[in-house]
């Protein structure tokens, strides 16, 4: 589904969010809560491995439909029937079964309507007065009646016998009919053109809910803002319209001869062959032939979750092959009134659909669908397997960006089956994420404008928003944009390019897509592969950024030259302030104008606050900077930039003056200090040596071991102090 973000925040709108941002006090890093072990709920299981693919158990129900429906154009009615043939591969013995009955969200009645507050919602059907909602004909379970009960978007039919576990197969046969809002939710719905009605189907007939190892039967109501969860199948669809309406649906077209002239077939052949546009019907024939009576469409589809369709005599239709990377083919089709026409407009919109399926097939996993249609109607943008519906308004950049959204969705949730109902930011944030690829690689980057990561923070760490892992209907609607699309999709982006490296999070990203194909990963599962590929500890950053609302904040907090004189190098010390660490780079820059890079693993701060590190070089610095390249999106800016302006006075410093052998009457041991390469170094009797750091005054420290050493003003006495107890050396 389709959500408008800015591609780019504005800087009034990042200062907005700055300023709610630093008003309270924020939690102060904690090393051992960022990092602590036995983040995972569970260990692996037989359905579930620990390294994040299915078990070696993992099973699956299956659905397969065959649906036969008309088309009353005059009422907008939908009448039809469902027969499912429904096979249960659980262990499990089932005595009901589960379906959704989506289209009663329509329902005076229906929770989801109840819950669109007086201020108006994107969702249910903009209080529009119609007699909306399944009406259920009968219900037949093997030829027979069976009790079934209806509750708001869901209905259990209790079956007469258990249906048998390792392979039951149970048929269902439902009849049915309802009337189409005309906005359906954003989701499907009818629109006016000057040429007639566009009908977009979806959420038109009754479907499984899916019956998993995780919760068994997942049953939760659709009241508008959460999504699907559904069962793989076959579906077949007999749709009978009026005869001058064209239709283009999920999956193959079964019978062309007989719904297309033979004109019209030809064309289609050379579009099978043409990696540029054919026009199928062309605005010049639009109303030219207008036959009575019906006629019926077949299509079918494979490995597919789900199936939509859309009818209108008002369609020019346009299509172009697919080149995927096996060497098969599939069709990009296009299907919008005149209202839309143009180059600028829906004329490209085939060229779009067959770019994206192209990128994301050679990037990600190959398109298995026949066809990608585009359908223009009034949804914002909705996404089914091999067609979705896209605003008929919508023109360049815009209908690039939501062509290729939708179709990112063939991915996400299409083939990777994933709960959208619980977990929106498994399809809406991975789509956001491999958007932006896609985008840039479009036409040598036509539409592609490269996010400054860096001015994020403020912007998605924000308080006022719940955490990612809240579904849809459990947080407010004003947050969806952010927790289900945005923040994961820039979570991911952190995570490719800060993070893992590019091609490290490709490889484990590629592999969770692979290993999830046309089936159901939970969050876990996602956590365990891109862990177990990419072979890094990210427990850190899944708890810091989905699981709860953790900011990021680092800075520079110290800039000197060592022992007072840059000749010997530069000290820095980085602080960690938020409470999610990150890898930290920075660009130290001298005044001669050259740059040196120093990378810090995030492991320095698995037992650290702040950080201390030299670098190696006899130049002057001029500035320090954090996150040079602005990919990290830390919620203060302004403490990750030092400059020679902020510099204080630092005494230069002699070492050789502090060596020596220092001993006392409190303890057998002795002190010996040593002067290599531009560092004092103590090592107590039969220890280790350990380098010290100059803080000015005669004192030197010892952070790790908490310890602290002031010499006298003439170099031959030492005050020693650890952990509270302190002790006065002298030289021998």
């Amino acid at each position: 589904m389709n959500f408008k973000l800015p591609t780019l925040l504005s800087a009034v709108a990042i200062f907005a969010f700055s300023a709610t941002t630093f008003a309270q006090e924020a939690p102060k890093y904690d090393y051992t809560e960022a990092f602590k072990p036995f983040f995972y709920p569970q260990t692996g299981t037989e359905t579930r491995s620990a390294s994040g693919q299915p078990g070696y158990k993992y099973w699956q129900n299956s659905a397969d439909y065959q649906l036969n429906v008309s088309l009353d154009e005059t009422k907008n009615e939908i009448t039809g029937s469902a027969e499912i043939t429904y096979t249960n591969y659980s262990p499990d013995q089932l005595g009901f079964l589960w379906l959704q009955l989506d289209q009663n969200l329509f329902a005076k009645d229906s929770r989801g309507n109840a819950v669109v507050p007086l201020s108006g919602s994107r969702n249910g059907a903009h209080g529009e007065a119609f007699d909306g909602g399944y009406k259920i004909k009968s219900v037949k379970y093997d030829g027979k009646d069976v009790k079934y009960t209806i509750s708001d978007t869901r209905m259990q039919v209790d079956l007469p016998n258990d249906l048998k576990a390792n392979g039951g197969v149970a048929k269902l046969k439902i009849e049915y009919s309802f009337v189409s809002p005309q906005y359906g939710s954003d989701r499907m719905g009818v629109q006016e053109t000057k040429n007639g009605k566009i009908y977009t189907m979806a959420q038109w007939y009754p479907r499984m809910c899916v019956y998993d190892d995780v919760l068994g039967w997942n049953t939760m109501p659709y009241l508008g803002a959460s999504e699907f969860y559904l069962e793989y199948g076959t579906l077949s669809a007999n749709i009978t319209v009026p005869a001058n309406q064209y239709v283009v649906a999920s999956g193959q077209l079964m019978n062309e001869k007989e719904v297309y002239s033979k004109e019209e077939i030809n064309r289609w052949n050379e579009a099978r062959n043409s990696d540029k546009t054919v026009a199928i019907r062309p605005e010049s024939e639009l109303g030219k032939n207008k036959p009575t009576g019906t006629k019926t469409w077949k299509f079918k589809i494979e490995k597919a979750r789900d199936f939509a369709w859309a009818s209108s005599a008002a369609f020019i239709i346009d299509a172009a092959r697919i080149n995927l990377p096996s060497g098969k083919k599939s069709l990009a089709i296009s299907a919008y009134p005149a209202e839309s026409a143009g180059e600028k407009a829906w004329g490209r919109s085939t060229e779009y659909t067959k770019a994206a399926i192209e990128h994301y097939s050679q990037k990600w996993f190959e398109f298995p669908y026949p066809a990608a249609t585009n359908v223009a109607g009034n949804e914002g943008g909705m996404e089914y397997p091999g067609i979705v519906f896209c605003h008929m308004d919508s023109k360049g950049e815009s209908l690039w960006g939501v062509t290729d959204h939708e179709f990112g969705h063939t991915w996400f949730p299409m083939i990777v089956g994933s709960n959208e109902r619980l977990f929106a930011w498994m399809d809406e944030g991975f789509n956001t994420f491999i958007n932006d690829l896609s985008t840039e690689a479009f036409n040598k980057g036509e539409y592609y404008h490269k996010q400054n990561m860096g001015k994020m923070g403020s912007y998605v760490l924000n308080d006022n928003y719940e955490q990612i892992m809240v579904g849809p209907d459990n947080m407010k609607e004003r947050s969806i944009g952010v927790l289900a699309y945005f923040k994961p999709g820039l979570g991911l982006g952190v995570l490719r390019e800060t993070v893992l490296g590019r091609d490290t999070f490709d490889k484990a990203f590629r592999t969770y897509v692979a290993r999830w194909a046309f089936k159901h990963p939970t969050p876990w599962d996602f956590f365990h592969t891109m862990e177990n590929v990419s072979g890094e500890e990210l427990n850190w950053f899944w708890r810091g950024w989905f699981l709860n609302k953790w900011k990021i904040d680092q800075g520079v907090k110290a800039v000197k030259p060592l022992n007072g004189d840059y000749k010997n190098g530069a000290q820095i010390t980085v602080e960690n302030l938020g409470q999610l660490p990150m890898p930290t780079t920075v660009e130290v820059k001298f005044k001669d104008g050259t740059t040196q890079l120093v990378k810090l693993p995030v492991e320095v701060w698995k037992r650290n606050t702040e950080w201390t590190f030299k670098v190696n070089s006899i130049k002057e610095v001029d500035q320090v900077k954090l996150d040079p390249a602005s990919i990290v999106p830390d919620v203060n800016a302004k403490n990750n930039i030092w400059t020679s302006a902020q510099a204080t006075p630092v005494e230069k410093v002699n070492l050789k003056a502090f060596t020596g052998i220092f001993s006392t009457k409190d303890l057998p041991l002795k002190l010996t200090f040593t002067e290599k390469d531009g560092k004092l170094y103590a090592q107590a009797t039969g220890q280790a040596e350990f380098a010290l750091q100059y803080e000015g005054n005669n004192k030197f420290t010892f952070e790790q071991a908490d310890i602290a050493i002031t010499f006298s003003a003439d170099k031959k006495s030492i005050d020693f102090s650890q952990g509270g107890r302190s002790f006065k050396f002298t030289k021998e």
